[in-house]
């Protein structure tokens, strides 16, 4: 039996060995690491990227895939449900990083079948809607900057896009501020202006990253 990490990160500024760091300082003990580097988990299924593929055929019955959340398998719902059912059926238990969640195939009781389900639902849906916010934040940023190139960026912020996206998720799982600080390393005063003004963090954090 295995113990394997899937880590994804979709740009350069992020960092695929924090998600094993943040994995073994949680508990986990990882046999091994399969990694995707500059791999969109909106456009590309995890089927569809290099390492992903061999993901599939590797895992075995018994086997376990631990993930930072379900956002790193794929950010379309249909993809990531689809996606954490195939390797129940195949024996294979997933489970993440953030919250703790561990998903496998092992109840035969209906009534538990259905709340594991909603919940692969909830978490699946939670990723999708999170990626389609921050496009449509990043999208009113540059909006914002055409034609203003001498602007004031203002002070750099101290999250990346990575970090930026783990307080997020972990904000919508609801995670308080201060275990989000345990996790990340940043201050709980940088995490309360994340959750109270979202946007303007995102903003702040498209003017450093395209400047």
């Amino acid at each position: 039996m295995t113990t394997i990490l899937y880590a994804r990160v979709s740009t350069l500024e992020q960092n695929l060995s924090h998600q094993r760091t943040q994995a073994e300082a949680t508990g986990f003990v990882i046999d091994e690491v399969i990694a995707d580097e500059g791999v969109s988990g909106v456009s590309t299924r995890l089927q569809e990227r290099p390492e992903g593929k061999r993901l599939f055929d590797k895992l075995r019955r018994g086997d376990t895939l631990v993930v930072r959340w379900v956002d790193r398998l794929g950010r379309n719902y249909q993809d990531v449900t689809d996606t954490i059912r195939h390797f129940m059926r195949q024996g294979v238990v997933i489970r993440t990083v953030i919250n703790n969640m561990t998903f496998d195939g092992a109840t035969t009781d209906p009534v538990q079948q259905a709340v594991r389900d909603a919940l692969i639902a909830f978490m699946a849906a939670t990723a999708q809607a999170q990626a389609e916010a921050t496009k449509a934040a990043q999208r009113a940023g540059i909006e914002a900057r055409k034609g203003d190139e001498t602007r004031y960026r203002g002070k750099k912020p101290s999250y990346d896009r990575e970090t930026f996206a783990e307080v997020v998720d972990m904000l919508a799982q609801g995670a308080g501020a201060s275990a989000i600080s345990k996790a990340t390393g940043l201050s709980r005063q940088a995490i309360l202006r994340i959750r109270d003004d979202r946007a303007g963090a995102e903003k702040a954090l498209a003017k450093w990253e395209e400047a």
